[in-house]
């Protein structure tokens, strides 16, 4: 059995200009690089020149996000909710993979006003049950109308309640692909 620790990709799913997800991102990797039982890389979607509209051949930007996404076994996905839902640029990331995300837990860190970024969440978990994901239940969320209090003991608990989940699915998803085949 592989005892390495679980590679995680965390997603920064914003690219607007005066996001504040890469400082989520940034703060989320730094409380999971703590663990030994797992490896962050980050894909900030801003670093990707993925196309407004997806070509019949992949460009390379689609190729390099693509392989990325092949490489982890895990991922979190950083995202804002824009108008009760998740922005363009991560369905367009998510989209340019698709038997890549297959059979790897997809856990979830969400911001916005008043409802944390959760409906964003909500509609998320639909699109990753479409690729064969496993959504993890906790999430950690942020209400951006209380600033951006990342260093709660209530956020810091969710943190480790999202990469406990995270990294037990992982590691039995992990198991399975190498035992046998997925069905579909």
């Amino acid at each position: 059995m592989n005892d390495s620790p679980l590679r995680v990709a965390v997603i920064i799913g914003s690219t607007r200009e005066g996001r504040v997800g890469d400082a989520v991102g940034k703060w989320f990797t730094g409380r999971a690089e703590g663990r030994d039982d797992l490896v962050t890389e980050v894909l900030d979607l801003i670093d990707f020149d993925l196309p407004a509209a997806l070509p019949e051949q992949p460009t390379p930007g689609m190729k390099r996000l693509t392989a990325r996404i092949d490489d982890a076994e895990a991922y979190i996905v950083v995202t804002p909710e824009y108008n009760r839902s998740f922005p363009a640029s991560l369905k367009q990331a998510i989209d340019c993979a698709y038997d890549e995300w297959r059979v790897k837990p997809v856990g979830f860190v969400s911001y916005g006003y008043r409802s944390q970024g959760l409906y964003a969440v909500e509609q998320l978990r639909s699109v990753f049950t479409e690729l064969h994901t496993v959504t993890m239940r906790d999430t950690v969320a942020f209400n951006l109308l209380d600033g951006t209090p990342f260093d709660t003991d209530g956020q810091g608990q969710a943190v480790t309640t999202l990469l406990d989940e995270l990294v037990w699915w992982g590691l039995a998803l992990r198991a399975a692909r190498a035992a046998r085949p997925y069905v579909c």
